[in-house]
């Protein structure tokens, strides 16, 4: 209760927010929905509580803003006091987000990033950039000792962009993806540790690549049905600015399926591979096992892929419990996943339907795997 009430107080002060309520007409329940579509200065106030084990435990805050027409609020405001869901069908609408993390262990960030659609999503763009001192630790294959690795510091920008285009009226859309990443490294190593594979301290990479997607999700921000299936092809190559000639595929897919009006089950699996005639890469040019619960790094390869699914219980419609587990794998060679020695990590959360209009949901997980444990504020599902 003390939480939500130092929230409002904080958003009470924002100019021209004085006759919006927080409070949603339909339930009684508190609701930012009539915040962020009626003020102009109106936002999202997400808390960052970091306990990625890889950076160490810090926090810090995200500021989320929802841009729309006055057309497009009013439409949505008006199925919004008709239906208890109405409003979280139509279009996502443009979205920025603006904030910044720290941690104990010296690791600092700051980041902004926009995603806009077009002519009825007929055209997506979205731009991801930041700034920051990332320290991390790094350790190689998953065979390697996990509890003892090489701590990097990188230091530096990094730029993501995706522009795609929608084939007629179907799902697929296809386009263009560029990632640009300069950093400088400085080694933080125990004596006697071996660190030759880490030659360039001030690396480059850049790419260019061509991406591919089916997406017929509900939603953007919580889908509950439907699915995204995604491939990426980026070609990191030293004229296009970088120090490396590299490639990296990335295939992924996501898929909801509604088993009742309260229930939802959800599919993920990840596929990255990285191939390259370079004696050696950066090290965070490796892909990983992306899994809540083990630390990002801790297992890499050339060949990474990771499988999770999760369910979703809708207790109340304020209200969503979950629990999901996941496996993962990383080789130096692609026919070796899932045969040996593979990572697995599990977790519950809950997430409360802060925005009815726009069907956003807020929460937090709590994950488990054989050498960490963590817990996220997360948007979304999770996925």
């Amino acid at each position: 209760m003390t939480a939500r009430c130092l929230l409002l107080a904080l958003l009470a002060c924002s100019p021209g927010s004085q006759a919006i309520s927080f409070f949603d007409p339909m339930d009684g329940q508190f609701d930012m929905g009539e915040y962020l579509a009626n003020n102009a200065y109106g936002f999202l106030p997400v808390p960052i509580l970091v306990t990625e084990p890889a950076v160490g435990y810090g926090g810090g805050l995200a500021g989320l803003f929802l841009h729309e027409s006055e057309a497009q609020k009013e439409q949505r405001r008006q199925l919004a006091e008709t239906s208890v869901k109405g409003g979280a069908q139509l279009l996502t609408p443009a979205l920025t987000v603006v904030g910044g993390l720290a941690t104990d262990n010296d690791t600092w960030i700051t980041f902004a990033g926009h995603r806009r659609s077009w002519q009825q999503d007929a055209i997506r763009y979205t731009l991801m950039g930041g700034y920051g001192d990332v320290h991390m630790t790094f350790y190689g294959p998953k065979d390697s000792d996990k509890n003892r690795g090489v701590t990097l510091a990188m230091e530096g920008p990094g730029l993501v962009q995706k522009l795609q285009f929608r084939v007629g009226e179907s799902a697929l859309l296809l386009g263009l993806s560029q990632k640009l990443f300069a950093a400088d490294f400085t080694l933080d190593v125990a004596p006697g540790q071996v660190v030759g594979d880490f030659i360039n301290l001030s690396p480059t990479v850049s790419s260019l690549g061509l991406l591919a997607e089916l997406d017929t999700k509900n939603s953007f921000l919580f889908p509950t049905d439907g699915y995204q299936y995604t491939a990426e092809y980026l070609l990191f190559r030293q004229a296009l600015g970088g120090d490396y000639d590299f490639d990296a595929l990335t295939l992924s897919a996501i898929h909801y399926w509604p088993l009742d009006k309260r229930w939802t089950l959800g599919f993920k699996g990840v596929y990255k591979s990285v191939t390259t005639d370079e004696v050696r890469l950066p090290a965070p040019a490796y892909p990983d096992i992306d899994l809540r619960g083990i630390a990002r790094n801790r297992y890499q390869g050339n060949y990474t892929a990771a499988i999770e699914t999760q369910m979703m219980w809708e207790v109340t419609p304020r209200w969503l419990t979950s629990a999901f587990a996941g496996l993962g794998s990383a080789t130096a060679k692609g026919q070796d996943l899932f045969r040996e020695d593979n990572a697995f990590a599990y977790g519950v959360g809950f997430r409360y339907l802060i925005a009815r209009r726009y069907g956003l949901r807020t929460g937090i997980d709590v994950a488990f795997s054989e050498f960490d444990d963590a817990f996220y504020f997360t948007v979304g599902t999770g996925f």
